[in-house]
């Protein structure tokens, strides 16, 4: 099933029932995209949709001999867990895309929308400080009485889990947990951080012991990725100023 909204498509084959909803974008220390890539394998999630736009970048991906979208969907079903995905190139979309994912939230009445993000330190410290923040009291109650994340008092929250925030408001019940980063490079132990919240918050049980082993070649991959959009988009630039001429 395809819809629009706001020149975004979005392409669902399957429409669970009231899922938890989890989102990663690439904010800061890409952290919600490295956590969410990881929970996509651990958890062996199934692609059931993804999300495409002419404003992404022409990129594609193939990742176990799969062609991968910069925007996707997964599905666990033995948790009724909803994976949303994006690799990279939302800079300039972030309103658009925190609307489709409110569109989609909606449309699945999902039980409880996860946010997952980045937030500065001047620190480097490896064993990164977590925070919550949530719309819902029953939600705000529940992440007080886990040990270690922080509630977060005061901050600058932007990109897409912003925006979701702001749009979250009245809405979705939605919680966001975020992970102390010292850097704007891809930073796993930060991403682990969150996937130890979740697994405390909603009994995920995900092992963040090899995320951390193979930090290098996740980081490294992303890295890449960065540095491809990045050209990609200085060349569209390009044309665009020489189309002005």
């Amino acid at each position: 099933m395809i819809e629009q909204i706001d020149r975004m498509e979005i392409n669902l084959t399957f429409k669970p029932k009231s899922p938890i909803i989890i989102e990663g974008f690439p904010g800061l220390g890409f952290v919600g995209t490295i956590a969410t890539e990881y929970l996509v394998e651990k958890l062996n999630a199934k692609p059931i949709g993804y999300v495409w736009s002419e404003e992404m970048p022409p990129i594609a991906t193939i990742h176990h001999n799969r062609l991968r979208h910069i925007f996707e969907i997964f599905y666990v079903k033995e948790k009724n867990l909803v994976l949303m995905h994006a690799l990279s190139g939302v800079k300039g979309m972030e309103w658009k895309l925190a609307d489709v994912v409110m569109k989609i939230a909606g449309q699945l009445k999902a039980k409880e929308m996860i946010s997952l993000e980045g937030v500065g330190s001047p620190f480097g410290n490896p064993m990164a400080r977590t925070f919550y923040y949530s719309n819902s009291p029953a939600c705000e109650k529940k992440l007080a009485a886990l040990k270690g994340p922080e509630k977060l008092t005061e901050g600058m929250i932007v990109g897409v889990t912003g925006a979701i925030m702001e749009k979250s408001i009245g809405s979705i019940k939605s919680s966001f947990i975020f992970a102390e980063t010292h850097t704007n490079m891809p930073d796993s132990h930060a991403a682990a951080a969150l996937i130890e919240v979740l697994n405390k918050y909603i009994g995920l049980k995900v092992d963040t012991k090899p995320l951390l082993s193979e930090a290098k070649n996740v980081e490294a991959k992303l890295k890449e990725l960065m540095q491809k959009s990045k050209e990609t988009k200085q060349i569209k630039d390009k044309k665009d100023i020489s189309y002005l001429g």
